[in-house]
């Protein structure tokens, strides 16, 4: 079994960019047929589109409710959407070809080393193996709790079924459910199963695998790489911080966390924190909450979770970077420095050009909708925002898009989901070498 490569001569980039199009196509056709929706007729295709999209992205904005419009041969093909776009289409090839023990060639080797977010090939094979051993044992174990904390609301059956699919969904930091009424996790705020399956999900899922394998071989090694330790180590402040502000903010707040007894305001200030790093999953009205607290979310959904994860955002590690940065030069040093390690010039540079495109997307996206969209300027950015970090929480904005507002968003988040500096390599004409070099010059800065 051969995984299917174009014959044409794509850059590795640009296979990316065309596979997940082609997989948002093919999903697509599938959800507007007839077949697919409890209504029996066909989804129209702007917002079959966007599902597409919004499944393919792991994102998790809808225009219709996953749990009551689509019937289980709909729900069924946004799960296997949400699984092949959060692992990777290249992933899932290689698992066929592995299964057909094929040999995997070069090209597709820096095809997989693209679409991993490594620096070489070297043991890329090997890393999707555990890719997928990760994946299917966290998902099982993740669908095993969710059944039977369900099987106490609902027949097994359908916990079962509610269980695989929760489980996939927040693993692969979706944030589609079955709820009914886009309710996500609201029915069980203070349910501390619910709640920690979840966040573990959504955490692991967030924290690439790279990380995950390293974690793997702690016992061995003894020690964890630079990499996994600047991830760890921001991933846990900004769960903290995240934790601690949306307590205080929201302690006594009604409409959100005011209602709940300690357990419920220590649980729904924890999924409130986790999940706007790509997961898109909610146990609290995000409408009913303070605006200093949605503000606070924006910053986290652009920050997302960390390279080679099934999340978005600009990533854990590129944040860090440039707080690194600022720090060294308020201290008058030349070096970024973490953990003992010196990063190179290229990691900054590279970590300040995703910083500065995501921004400008961000805010030609939020503009254009503020002049398209009849709607509070912070309910648009925050729509933008969600889009972009493939996160999928929402103001409720999604459902009363105009047609060209969903078409914007849906870019917006196939561009978050593939990555910016992905879609400039895959579009840009092929660079010539450079045959000489300016002289250095000086400006003033600050």
């Amino acid at each position: 079994m051969a995984i299917v490569v174009p014959k044409l001569k794509f850059s590795p980039p640009q296979i990316l960019a065309i596979g997940y199009a082609t997989l948002i196509l093919l999903g697509t056709v599938l959800l507007m047929l007839p077949v697919a929706n409890t209504t029996g007729r066909a989804l129209p295709l702007i917002d079959a589109f966007f599902t597409a999209t919004s499944a393919v992205c792991v994102t998790g904005l809808v225009v219709v409710d996953t749990g009551t419009f689509f019937n289980g041969f709909g729900q069924s093909v946004i799960m296997v959407l949400i699984q092949i776009g959060g692992l990777g289409f290249m992933t899932m090839a290689t698992l066929l070809a592995l299964v057909f023990q094929r040999r995997i060639s070069l090209r597709e080797r820096l095809l997989l080393q693209e679409a991993m977010n490594q620096g070489s090939v070297e043991g890329i094979v090997r890393l999707i193996r555990r890719v997928l051993y990760y994946s299917i044992v966290i998902e099982s174990v993740g669908a095993l709790v969710f059944t039977v904390r369900l099987a106490f609301d609902m027949p097994v059956g359908q916990a079962f079924y509610y269980g695989v699919f929760h489980s996939i969904s927040f693993f692969n930091n979706a944030g589609f459910d079955l709820f009914g009424h886009f309710s996500s996790l609201t029915a069980y705020t203070a349910d501390p199963v619910m709640n920690l399956a979840a966040v573990l999900l959504i955490v692991l899922g967030g924290l690439g695998f790279v990380v995950l394998s390293d974690l793997a071989d702690l016992p061995r090694k003894k020690k964890l790489s630079l990499h996994s330790k600047l991830v760890l180590s921001t991933t846990g402040v900004l769960i903290a911080f995240g934790f601690v502000v949306i307590l205080l903010f929201e302690w006594s707040n009604p409409g959100t966390l005011g209602r709940f007894g300690l357990g419920g305001k220590f649980w729904g200030a924890l999924l409130q924190s986790v999940t706007p790093r790509t997961a898109g999953i909610n146990s609290v009205d995000l409408t009913s909450l303070h605006q200093a607290t949605q503000f606070l979310l924006l910053i986290l959904m652009f920050i997302g979770a960390s390279p080679g994860s099934t999340a978005g955002g600009v990533k854990t590690t590129t944040f860090a970077v440039m707080i690194g940065a600022m720090l060294a030069m308020m201290r008058g040093r030349e070096d970024v420095v973490f953990f003992r390690h010196r990063l190179g010039r290229d990691r900054i540079l590279k970590a300040l050009t995703i910083i500065l495109l995501a921004l400008a997307l961000i805010i030609t996206v939020a503009m254009v909708l503020s002049v398209t969209e009849d709607h509070d300027f912070m309910l648009i950015l925050f729509e933008t925002m969600s889009a972009f970090g493939t996160v999928g929480l929402s103001l409720g904005l999604t459902t009363d898009l105009s047609t060209f507002g969903k078409i914007l968003i849906a870019l917006t988040m196939f561009s978050g989901r593939v990555g910016l500096l992905t879609l400039v390599y895959a579009l840009k004409p092929k660079k010539d070498p450079e045959k000489y070099r300016y002289p250095e010059g000086k400006i003033i800065i600050g």
